[in-house]
């Protein structure tokens, strides 16, 4: 198939098009601007609606309407726009909702800075909202990686009835690569799609206790709230088959590279540099972030490996703290950290990983 260069923010709202997304509302910040701007153009050429909310909270909110009368629904914001995102996400989650929305994430907290960081790792995968509710995290490398996630997040979304999060960062978002697009659902398959989810969607059901709780997601019985968060409890523990991790040259590597995103696309390459020049590295690149592939660590030869560098654009770190569940305390972590809108360079890993293979 052919290759178009395209932005990463308009690649992902390709994929969506292409997925069936046919709603989209956001609210305009900095990177991820070019979603919206995007959407609005293309949505009136596949009969979709696009709408630029008065904030993030309306938004959301728009997308919680659309989406539970079974219309694949989009949204997206950057960090502090997540953040006014989260009670809408979290009444999707609530009322089984499937959502898809992309963080393309700037440096925090507060404001922060409009440049790239890491620093929404904890919100995307341990606090989304609240009520402890989770969701399938898929963090991309590269453009094309953001396409493919993209379209199949809805898919995800949909199987599961849960909001599905890309989390990118500035770099992946505003970058531009080549990227091969997916195949464009025909209006047939997206009328299929939405038909499918007639049983649960709102669609003008009679107003019984099970179908209520779609339009209005409340549990107010003790008995009822504890069996749906029984439910999604197992929902979660069912994603493990969904576990998705990058392992490179790690059989014989004495320092393990480890990092997400771009950070973890920057390792890489860091890694084939360090073994040119006689250096064992390898890499452990997690693609899920949530459910997070604590098993990939097991895969450490611990007994040549003189430590873990965790790379990633937050201080303080923060992917850090799931690095350590999967060592488990089986060889020193260090951590290789920039923040602030600074874009990690391959130099400063570099630099970092001689420095434990050297003892200094």
């Amino acid at each position: 198939m052919a290759r178009v260069f395209m932005k990463g923010c308009e690649a992902i709202a390709e994929a969506a098009v292409r997925a069936g997304c046919r709603f989209f509302a956001g609210y305009p910040i900095t990177p991820q601007n070019e979603i919206p701007e995007y959407f609005s153009r293309r949505m009136p050429e596949v009969g979709g609606v696009f709408v630029q909310g008065e904030s993030e909270v309306a938004s959301v909110n728009m997308v919680y309407g659309a989406a539970s009368m079974g219309t694949r629904s989009m949204t997206s914001s950057s960090s502090p726009g997540i953040a006014l995102k989260s009670e809408g996400i979290s009444y999707c989650a609530a009322a089984r909702i499937p959502m898809v929305y992309a963080n393309i994430s700037r440096g925090g907290p507060g404001v922060g800075s409009i440049q790239p960081a890491q620093m929404d790792y904890l919100q995307a995968t341990k606090a989304s909202g609240n009520g402890g509710f989770q969701m399938l995290v898929f963090a991309p490398s590269s453009v094309q990686e953001a396409v493919d996630m993209t379209y199949a997040a809805f898919d995800y979304a949909d199987r599961d009835r849960n909001p599905v999060l890309i989390l990118a960062d500035g770099v992946i978002g505003t970058m531009m690569e080549p990227v091969v697009l997916p195949e464009m659902k025909s209006d047939e398959e997206v009328a299929a799609i939405k038909a499918s989810k007639q049983s649960w969607a709102c669609v003008g059901h009679p107003l019984d206790y099970a179908h209520r709780s779609w339009i209005e997601p409340g549990h107010w019985r003790t008995e009822d709230m504890q069996k749906a968060n029984e439910d999604a409890a197992a929902l979660y523990r069912s994603w493990q088959k969904d576990v998705q991790v990058e392992e490179y040259r790690l059989e014989d590597a004495e320092v393990v590279l480890t990092g997400y995103g771009i950070s973890g696309r920057i390792c890489k390459s860091a890694v084939d540099i360090l073994r040119a020049q006689g250096i064992k590295a390898g890499l452990i690149r997690p693609i899920t972030v949530n459910p997070f592939p604590y098993a990939a660590y097991d895969h450490i030869d611990y007994g040549r490996v003189k430590a873990v560098l965790d790379v990633e654009m937050s201080i303080p770190a923060q992917f850090v703290k799931d690095v350590m569940v999967g060592v488990k305390d089986r060889c020193p972590i260090e951590t290789c950290l920039c923040s602030g809108g600074n874009i990690m360079s391959r130099e400063k890993v570099l630099a970092a990983a001689k420095k434990i293979v050297e003892g200094k």
